[in-house]
């Protein structure tokens, strides 16, 4: 498994990493089979793990520290907060109070002393940024967290941690985690360069698009049994209007996966991974089977004409259906728009 640098942060990530939101009753409530994918990770060379508080409300977390028992040493073990862990107003975002509480719930659950990168996990339009920064900082100086980075945050958002950082001396965030497929392609127009300017690695999630990029989907079948299509249809397009768009999408893309002698799959990870901004890819398979089919596809590589051809179907910078760029500016809601 190749190993790429994690921006400055001076931290090697595996070029796919694992990602565990599917551990727990989000996905995949057998620990028996969330273990043995932890160490089919480790055995295929992965060594980012990546998880946070919000996935199964702990569960994931709790998950991964046990299957990582005794091994902890061998992975670059990242996690994140932020996200609402309850109906307690208290229980998430950015302020200095709960980024030291989910810390430390977070280090109990992966039954560890630090966290190699801690994250953001959504931006926080409540709590002013340098105060969440500062608190991350206080994190690092006490060596319970090695890195600091955020996940889906809009460009100015980004370049604003970088400024604050500067200005306040704080721990530089130096990971960015955005959504980014061949279907979602948003953050090349931004978030991307973005990175590449301050030296950020960027630890993309969503390459399948949520199956999309599997080719599983079918316009005259129902989702596949167990998909997360089929158990989310409104958030997987199936009773959207970008449907039809998609599938025609993924049927030229198919085509062109097919010319260049690989899976569909295979092209939409090489896709993610060819970017130069792009440390790593998150895998978040449900089942070993899935992950053991997404492993043997680590070393493809695309060419300069099948990248081409991509970019025939899904322009540079295009997101097909905008909620998958997993941020939605609250600014724009209405009570704020007329405050």
């Amino acid at each position: 498994m190749e190993q790429r640098r994690l921006g400055s942060s001076g931290i090697e990530v595996s070029s796919f990493g694992l990602g565990t939101m599917m551990f727990g009753a989000w996905g995949n409530p057998d620990r028996s089979e969330c273990n043995r994918m932890v160490d089919m990770a480790l055995d295929a060379g992965i060594t980012l793990f990546d998880t946070a508080d919000i996935y199964d409300f702990g569960v994931s977390e709790d998950i991964v520290g046990q299957a990582l028992a005794g091994q902890r040493d061998r992975v670059v073990l990242a996690t994140k907060f932020g996200n609402a862990m309850d109906d307690d107003p208290a229980h998430r975002g950015g302020s200095r109070r709960w980024v030291r509480e989910a810390v430390t719930d977070s280090l109990r659950r992966l039954r560890t002393d630090h966290i190699d990168l801690y994250q953001m996990h959504r931006p926080d339009p409540d709590v002013p940024f340098d105060e969440t920064l500062g608190a991350l900082t206080e994190l690092v100086e006490e060596g319970l967290v090695g890195a600091v980075g955020t996940s889906t945050f809009p460009a100015e958002q980004i370049v604003e941690s970088q400024w604050i950082a500067d200005r306040d001396g704080r721990a530089r965030p130096t990971s960015e985690q955005p959504p980014y497929s061949i279907l979602c392609r948003g953050v090349e127009q931004a978030v991307l360069p973005t990175c590449r300017k301050y030296d950020i690695g960027a630890l993309v999630w969503a390459p399948l698009n949520g199956g999309w990029l599997t080719g599983k989907y079918r316009r005259d079948q129902p989702p596949p049994a167990a998909s997360r299509a089929e158990r989310e249809p409104d958030h997987f397009d199936l009773g959207s209007d970008w449907r039809e768009v998609k599938f025609d999408a993924v049927d030229r893309l198919t085509a062109v996966a097919e010319a260049a002698g690989m899976p569909l799959t295979g092209l939409a990870l090489a896709f993610a991974l060819a970017h130069p901004a792009v440390s790593s890819v998150l895998i978040g398979p449900r089942t070993p089977d899935q992950l053991a089919d997404l492993l043997a596809l680590a070393d493809i590589r695309l060419d300069a004409d099948t990248l081409a051809a991509i970019d025939t179907i899904v322009p540079p910078g295009t997101t097909i259906n905008p909620r998958d760029a997993g941020y939605h500016n609250p600014h724009l809601s209405p009570t704020r728009l007329r405050a």
